[in-house]
């Protein structure tokens, strides 16, 4: 057998041992990106996933509400698929389904203000968690690592009397990391160690689209 023949029967091998399993590996995480149970049948998590995976999620478990923590995207065009097959607005996808749709950014305060007042999307969030009919309800971000680990600390401390401690630990295992899950960091400080369970300072209506 000519030696090029070889090298290319090698590499067509290599590619269906290496590459295409690492292909099928990144469509399916980028379809149902860290989706997660929180409280089942009421809280969940994930990262931003495909149209396709937000179809599938919500015919799974029939979300009411659906929360974007993206400062920078208000509205993503979401991919069909990990292939491509176009884009369609977040907000528009959730109309279609008849799926609440809120934008929620994670804000900060200055560091001096703290702990007399705390970020208004704490507020803002257990104004739309207080509210049974948002239920079962799924927050996400980009990665759904951050963002959304410290929105579901304050889901946790308020609603199931976690503490501060299991909140952060829980951050950890969740993907959040080690050396950020501290006080130097402003949304730990912020969001959670700095918690107080049982107030509510404004009552602000969250933007829906």
């Amino acid at each position: 057998m000519p030696t090029y023949v070889r090298w290319s029967l090698g590499l067509a091998t290599a590619a269906l041992v290496i590459v295409v399993p690492a292909v099928h590996f990144r469509a399916v995480y980028t379809h149902g990106k860290r989706l997660r149970e929180v409280t089942p049948g009421k809280f969940y998590r994930s990262g931003e996933m495909t149209a396709a995976g937000f179809r599938e999620a919500i015919a799974l478990y029939g979300f009411h509400t659906i929360v974007n923590l993206q400062d920078e995207y208000p509205d993503p065009d979401l991919a069909e698929n990990y292939f491509g097959g176009g884009t369609e607005k977040q907000s528009k996808l959730c109309r279609q389904l008849g799926v609440r749709y809120v934008y929620l950014p994670p804000d900060l305060i200055p560091r001096r203000q703290v702990p007399a007042r705390r970020p208004e999307a704490i507020d803002k969030l257990l104004a739309l968690l207080d509210d049974p009919a948002s239920y079962p309800v799924l927050i996400h971000c980009r990665a759904g690592l951050h963002r959304t680990g410290v929105m579901t600390a304050v889901y946790r401390m308020e609603y199931e009397g976690w503490t501060p401690g299991q909140a952060i630990e829980d951050l950890k295992a969740n993907g959040f990391g080690e050396w950020p899950c501290t006080a130097a960091n402003d949304y730990i400080t912020q969001y959670i160690l700095t918690y107080k369970r049982g107030l509510r300072h404004n009552q602000s209506v969250v933007r829906s689209q």
